[in-house]
């Protein structure tokens, strides 16, 4: 056993890493996006209606939750990238938190039988717990990906496997929860085995994808003060389009999924069901476009692609103004995901430019501060959703207690929020991208 861990802390990456360290790191996407999909489609559905607590208490712990989960961000990333163990910077972190992640997971969905307070307060804690574990491994895990990485080529082809099992995790946290926890066993039963296939697909990537390469840049120079990262990260000329971009994109992206519900129901007259149909249609034809999209990168330049990206995403989303039928949406849906695909594969290569650039500028590799500092902004998507969803709805006079039988104005605002307002957020993306400074494929 001694033998095993020594030779589990003393490995370390000198090449490009094979195929299968690449499909080992890339399973990391999987349980990762499964407990994302399933916490933020699920959680307030279970607590409001399966364990009658009000839905404004629900809401402020929401609130807490992800308060939490932005602040955590640009204080676990800096703190990371001065780290300095003979495990390296990012494995300690990973290795500690596998447990505890998957752990409070579970417990989210298995609290003891409690008033509504004490529901509350088991809710803040376990996902306190919870959301220090999720950050502190998958931050760590997207620090790894420009360090295993190096080049555009490397970075193209490693992040094709890492998103393929990032879409089939989503589709298992947004369909295959409901089917568990409808079943004999319960939302324990969910939680106990969404948390198992979590913890096996997190110890095998661990295991096998997951290596730090010998002597990396960062130990050349004395680590790097929090406040001065922080100076120098929102500084970096390069970063800050990219930050604004990504916010306005991943707004893009939540606004549509919040609408979708709106307009299978308002817009199309069709079951509620049906939505699944519309976001699967957007998930399955992502997968072979992240191939197609790993190829354009290794042709051009991440700029270029990334530019091609986002505007085959904002004009395919403008499509969804015309359907009438669930069949037709869907066909607008095939579009979205080849631009999904895109934005998808290519951020985050992006930003490992970005990263590399700023490598060679300051003599410290601060791949923490850099993904932290770009989840924090990125958490700001869901407020602007909130409050776009808010606005239209209200504007457009929807009225829940009117059911169906909604005025002829809320499926126009339906329509609007779900394609016009994408669109100008991704318009808005598009510019920023435009202004990144990097030109070249690497430095």
């Amino acid at each position: 056993m001694s033998s095993f861990i020594e030779r589990l802390r003393d490995r370390r990456l000198d090449a490009a890493p094979s195929r299968a360290q690449t499909i080992a790191f890339g399973a990391s996407g999987f349980p990762t996006q499964l407990m994302t999909q399933t916490f933020s489609a699920f959680i307030v559905y279970f607590y409001v209606s399966h364990l009658g607590v009000q839905a404004g208490w629900v809401a402020a712990a929401m609130i807490a939750h992800g308060i939490l989960n932005a602040v955590l961000n640009p204080i676990v990333g800096a703190v990371s990238d001065r780290l300095r163990t003979r495990w390296g910077r990012r494995i300690p972190w990973i290795g500690l938190g596998i447990v505890p992640l998957v752990v409070a997971f579970a417990l989210v969905w298995m609290p003891p039988e409690l008033p509504a307070g004490g529901l509350i307060a088991w809710f803040l804690v376990v996902v306190a717990v919870y959301d220090v574990a999720f950050v502190v491994v998958v931050l760590n895990i997207s620090a790894l990906f420009p360090e295993i990485f190096r080049t555009t080529d490397e970075r193209a082809r490693g992040n094709v496997p890492r998103q393929i099992f990032a879409i089939a995790g989503m589709i298992l946290g947004t369909a295959g929860a409901p089917l568990l926890y409808a079943s004999p066993i319960g939302w324990p039963g969910m939680a106990i085995v969404l948390s198992a296939v979590c913890l096996v697909l997190l110890v095998w990537s661990f295991g096998g994808g997951m290596i730090e390469r010998r002597v990396p840049e960062a130990s050349v120079a004395a680590p790097m003060p929090f406040r001065m990262q922080m100076r120098y990260t929102f500084a970096n000329r390069a970063f800050v389009p990219y930050v604004l971009g990504s916010l306005f994109v991943q707004t893009s992206i939540a606004v549509i999924l919040a609408a979708l519900p709106f307009y299978v129901r308002y817009s199309l007259g069709a079951p509620e069901g049906e939505g699944s149909i519309l976001l699967g249609v957007i998930f399955v034809t992502a997968i072979p476009a992240i191939v197609l999209w790993s190829a354009v990168v290794r042709r051009t330049s991440p700029r270029t692609a990334l530019l091609w990206a986002v505007a085959v995403f904002g004009v395919a989303v403008l499509g969804y103004l015309l359907p009438s039928t669930v069949l037709a949406a869907a066909l607008v849906g095939v579009a979205v995901g080849v631009g999904v695909g895109g934005l998808l594969q290519l951020l985050e290569v992006v930003l490992s430019q970005i990263i590399d650039e700023d490598a060679v500028r300051t003599g410290h590799r601060r791949e923490g501060a850099y993904f932290g500092v770009n989840g924090f902004v990125v958490r700001g998507s869901v407020v602007l959703q909130a409050v776009v969803a808010a606005w239209v709805l209200t504007a457009s006079g929807f009225d829940a207690s009117l059911g169906d039988a909604q005025p002829d104005s809320v499926d126009g605002g339906i329509r609007v929020m779900l394609a016009v307002i994408p669109l100008v957020f991704t318009a808005l993306a598009w510019v920023c991208f435009f202004f990144y400074p990097i030109r070249t494929r690497d430095l």
